[in-house]
Order: C-alpha cells, then structure tokens, then sequence
C-alpha cells in the first residue's frame, strides 16, 4: 500500500503541471469555469482522497499506541518549577522601611 501511495503522490505531481491546458480559453466547465482552473480542482480533490488514503493505511501504528510509562507529569511533580510567592509573601509589612537601621 506504501509504494502504491507514493506513486500516487508522484503521479499527482507530475498531472499538476498541466501544460496541455496552458492556453486553453475553452471549454468552460459548468458554463463558468475555464478548463485548467476545473483540472487543478480536481487535482485538489485527489491529493485530499491520496492523502486520506496515506493517513489511514500507511500511518505508523506505534506512534497511536498507548505508553503506561509516557504519562504527563502534574505541575505539582515538576521539580524546574519555580515556585511563585504569594501576594502576602510579597506585601511588605508595616515594621519593613526597607532602611537599615544603625546599631
């Protein structure tokens, strides 16, 4: 499945650069829509469905596997925390001048 993705993806590339519709000033698709701008809509649509495709059969397994040991560890379990004082803490008190006083 992997290498019929990736030659997809490469197909795609090489179709997006659609030469054969360069200077085509017709038909309009839908009555509106000139003829290269309605390729590169439908070049968007299957990348989307290719990329879908690479997504659901070609994603590693090991990365959506549960880690017993991978926890996140809590706020309160992180040592490089630094620890905030509170605004009491803070607050100077009423003896503190913040001057030194002369002995």
């Amino acid at each position: 499945m992997r290498t019929l993705v990736i030659g997809l993806i490469l197909l795609l590339a090489v179709l997006h650069h659609d030469w054969w519709w360069w200077d085509a000033k017709g038909p309009l698709v839908l009555g509106f829509m000139p003829i290269g701008l309605a390729w590169h809509a439908g070049i968007s649509l299957a990348a989307g469905l290719v990329g879908l495709v690479a997504v659901s059969f070609c994603w590693p397994g090991h990365l959506d596997e549960e880690d017993g040991e991978a926890e996140p560890a809590s706020i309160e379990d992180d040592p490089g925390e630094a620890v905030q004082p509170s605004a009491e803490e803070d607050a100077p008190t009423a003896t503190d001048t913040g001057k030194e006083e002369a002995s």
